[in-house]
């Protein structure tokens, strides 16, 4: 049997047309070899060093992709200075329509609906995205969703939609909610804070504050919890964790996601106020650790704090249900305005065109997506990570952090995360937490079980 992962000759591209230069609709602008080059110069793992064909053989079946990002928009009416999408090494949006025409989403639904009931998927998950998919109006926004619901009825009637759209929240209004809840799309907002100070990051393009609109809009999804899928927060050092959460509690959001900054080995993470970067200290795992503590201790529970409860899961040995933590295979793919398939948005943070496939609807099937070896590399478990990872007893939860958060440029994606010593300390301190509760809930069922016996007092003598 040959050895999945190999250190020798470059795998073939998957099979791609011609011409995949195409139009509106039809795909990516740069041809499959553009991208190969581009993918085998930045990151050889890998593109040079994973041989797919030998991974299937060594028992790493592909998996079927469950959830679909629809870039609906690629625009924006925020400038945030940290966006992966505008701000970071990828600079593909400028090449994007701004918006997805009608027959790309027809594809679309096609596709998702040909991959369901190729893999008899029981649910697909929708998520609606930008750009900012708000600044579609009101009657147009579920069509999306729609079309994907019907093809699904004529191709896999099985198969049950779930479906959100993930909002910077200037866009709500009361049309808007309306509409998306008429097709059952839940409600995402971005937001770094339940503050101004919080959000002085997130400004439109002519340097004003985004967070006024953003708060009228979340006093009003608050008003609709049936709507209201969550928060995504970006972890900002410079802000006190505890004010951060709590400031995001009066907005009531039934979840919040702490997202660490999308960084990397060669663009490490901000380190915070006095603090170099690379210097010694594990200053994410601090501001999440307190937020954990002020939210694990708190005598209700206001809200669900995805992060820890995902580690907690982990920890239980219970499946993971993200891609930042754990060994689940990736399952998520990404639809670009133009009909490209690509991989996770996430990755357009590590280099020019990383997260591209030279795939589009019009060509391809997202089963060739599982086959390209970026794709293919994400599904691959433990095999997939760096020595020292595989070698961690914290494997099983940290799974070697998020994907992006490996890259090493000229290397590739099978380094440690870059905030490995964060998640080292953040998942040992919830680890204990969770063990202290259980052994103190264990404590307080045996005594309930079998309360101490009463002696009666000594006769007096």
């Amino acid at each position: 049997m040959r050895r999945a992962i190999t250190n020798g000759s470059p795998l073939p591209a998957p099979a791609q047309p011609a011409d995949a230069s195409g139009g509106p609709g039809d795909g990516p602008r740069s041809g499959p070899a553009a991208h190969a080059a581009r993918h085998a110069r930045n990151a050889p793992w890998p593109y040079t060093r994973l041989d797919v064909a030998a991974a299937r053989a060594a028992g790493h079946p592909p998996r079927p992709i469950r959830q679909f990002v629809l870039k609906t928009r690629s625009r924006c009416n925020l400038a945030c200075t940290y966006c992966y999408v505008y701000e970071m090494a990828d600079q593909g949006w400028r090449d994007q329509p701004v918006a997805m025409t009608p027959a790309t989403t027809a594809r679309a639904a096609q596709r998702i609906a040909e991959h369901a009931a190729a893999h008899d998927l029981p649910r697909v998950d929708l998520v609606l995205h930008g750009g900012e998919p708000l600044l579609t109006a009101p009657a147009a926004l579920a069509a999306p969703v729609e079309a994907v619901r019907a093809a699904l009825a004529a191709t896999a009637p099985r198969t049950r939609i779930t479906a959100t759209v993930q909002t910077n929240g200037t866009l709500i209004t009361r049309g808007r909610l309306t509409a998306l809840a008429a097709a059952g799309i839940r409600v995402g907002v971005s937001l770094d804070g339940g503050l101004p100070a919080h959000n002085s990051r997130r400004v439109d393009h002519a340097g004003r504050p985004g967070f006024g609109a953003a708060a009228r809009g979340l006093r009003l999804l608050a008003r609709h919890p049936d709507s209201y899928a969550g928060v995504l927060c970006v972890v900002d050092l410079d802000q006190d964790p505890v004010e951060t959460y709590e400031s995001l509690l009066a907005f009531a959001p039934p979840t919040v996601g702490l997202l660490l900054p999308l960084a990397n080995w060669s663009a490490p993470p901000p380190r915070g106020p006095g603090r170099r970067p690379g210097g010694p200290g594990t200053p994410y795992a601090d501001w999440l650790l307190a937020v954990f503590e002020r939210w694990w201790h708190d005598g209700e529970r206001r809200t669900r704090i995805r992060l820890f409860e995902e580690i907690i899961a982990l920890l239980l040995g219970l499946p993971a249900t993200t891609e930042t933590l754990g060994l689940a295979p990736a399952a998520t793919a990404v639809i670009e305005t133009d009909g490209s398939i690509e991989q996770a948005d996430s990755l357009k943070s590590a280099y020019e065109g990383a997260a591209a496939t030279g795939m589009a609807l019009a060509t391809h099937s997202f089963d060739q997506l599982l086959d390209h070896p970026g794709f293919a590399a994400r599904q691959l478990g433990r095999d997939a990570l760096a020595a020292g990872c595989r070698a961690c007893d914290l494997v099983e939860v940290c799974g070697g952090g998020h994907y992006p958060h490996r890259y090493r440029a000229g290397e590739g994606f099978r380094q440690p995360s870059v905030y490995c010593a964060d998640l080292q300390v953040l998942i040992r301190h919830i680890a204990t937490a969770v063990q202290h509760a259980a052994t103190t809930a264990g404590r307080r069922h045996a005594t309930a079980a079998h309360p101490p016996v009463a002696h009666p007092p000594a006769a007096a003598s």
